[in-house]
């Protein structure tokens, strides 16, 4: 492998900057190429042949690319020097990435013909501070892949260069690198069937892909309720608006309403986050507000909960005499897999890694933005084992100590592959 450092003529960071290799590492990118011990690969020799020729050949780059990405976070929108490796990476291979407007975020196609598979993975990076200690550790203050987003970017690469190197393809494979969460790239499902996703999963044992027909994660929508009230002093409550007790009557009532006002079926659930208002214990204060996170696993009831939510609030308020400003943010929609591409995708995982390889997955209260591609076309989205297994402690994504073990990395170019490729059969 070459050196994989900048070059001027490739878009992205309108800033010149560069990718440095990183120090004191001896398993990153360097000027002398990757040098490092080969991870063992959990479906090693289930072909194809290219496939499994390249793996053998490159299996090491891949943890390398990730190393490199995790050593070096960068934040949603800022994903230039990360734009610039998967730009370069995909150019070494004869590949033509394109970048996306604002200078973060590749789309790239592979093969040719009228049918199109997307493979989707994100980049940015949280804004963490790692607490890892791991050699390859975060080296931006406040910036660290505490979500594995680091692993999606390099086995979409791993996958990418893959493909690039098969004798032939049944179709087109488009790579889709997003760049900030939550914001789908224009125009990048312009003529896609399907598309497909990972993300790793500390819950599940490396080698197994997590796979359910449906809903898989929940619609996650923000709200922020401010009250207002003339104040006043708290032995004359009758004189004013009681702000504080106007406040505790949503923060207890609004839960309860929409408990009783959408199906139960449907896994939504209000919690509060944050409550402000007020300094002294004698006074009515004048301002007050309330944050918290409505979520629901069912598509129908996300589109009625605004409304639902704006109505009830005004209700319950209306006999309190408090002013009130409702600001409701619609987050993402919830992420549900349609049957025909989870089969296919569960063909693809069966023949990357074996038929026990598949495990079911519970749906979870958490967001994923995957779900805005599946507003406007068919697909599946995988959690991805990444726990080493017994005795190993499961960790978390999202904690400063997320580790993940790197077999995975293997495990994932395999079943993105054989997934495109099940899919273009």
């Amino acid at each position: 492998m070459t050196v994989l450092d900048s070059r001027p003529d490739v878009p992205g960071d309108p800033h010149g900057r560069i990718i440095t290799p990183i120090e004191g590492s001896e398993a990153l990118i360097s000027e002398a190429g990757v040098t490092m011990a080969p991870v063992e690969d959990l479906g090693a020799g289930r072909g194809p042949f290219w496939l499994d020729d390249w793996l053998r050949a490159n299996a090491t780059d891949v943890l390398a690319w990730r190393r490199h990405i995790h050593a070096h976070p960068e934040l949603s929108r800022h994903e230039f020097a990360t734009t610039e490796l998967v730009v370069t990476l995909l150019r070494a291979v004869g590949l033509k990435p394109w970048v996306l407007p604002g200078g973060t975020g590749v789309v790239c196609d592979i093969g040719s013909g009228d049918r199109c598979v997307a493979l989707r993975a994100d980049m940015d990076a949280l804004p963490l501070t790692e607490a890892t200690g791991l050699p390859y550790a975060s080296t931006v203050e406040g910036a660290a892949h505490m979500c594995g987003h680091d692993a999606h970017t390099a086995i979409l690469l791993g996958a990418a260069r893959a493909l690039a190197g098969a004798p032939e393809l049944p179709g087109r494979v488009r790579l889709i690198f997003q760049a900030a969460e939550e914001v789908m790239p224009g125009g990048a499902l312009d003529g896609v069937d399907r598309i497909y996703g990972l993300h790793v999963d500390p819950r599940l044992e490396v080698g197994q892909v997590g796979l359910r027909v449906g809903a898989l994660t929940s619609a996650a929508d923000l709200i922020e309720l401010r009250l207002t009230s003339p104040g006043g002093h708290t032995s004359r409550p009758h004189l004013t608006a009681d702000l504080v007790h106007a406040l505790g009557t949503v923060i207890t009532s609004l839960p309860s309403v929409l408990s009783r006002r959408v199906d139960p079926r449907s896994g939504t659930v209000l919690v509060w986050g944050a409550v402000h208002a007020g300094q002294a214990a004698n006074a009515v204060p004048q301002e007050g507000v309330l944050r918290g996170t409505l979520r629901t696993a069912d598509h129908e009831v996300w589109t009625a909960l605004e409304p639902l939510v704006a109505s009830s609030v005004e209700s319950l308020l209306a006999p309190t005499g408090v002013g009130f400003s409702l600001d409701y943010r619609r987050g993402v929609p919830p992420v549900v897999s349609d049957p025909e591409s989870t089969a296919l995708m569960r063909a693809g995982v069966e023949a990357a890694l074996g038929e026990g390889a598949v495990a079911g997955t519970e749906q979870s209260s958490g967001g994923e933005d995957f779900g805005w591609y599946l507003e406007h076309v068919q697909g599946a989205f995988a959690r991805l084992g990444v726990w080493p297994g017994p005795p190993a402690p499961q960790s978390d994504i999202h904690r400063p100590t997320f580790i993940l073990d790197e077999r995975a990395l293997a495990c994932g170019v395999r079943t993105l592959v054989h997934t495109a490729l099940a899919t273009l059969a």
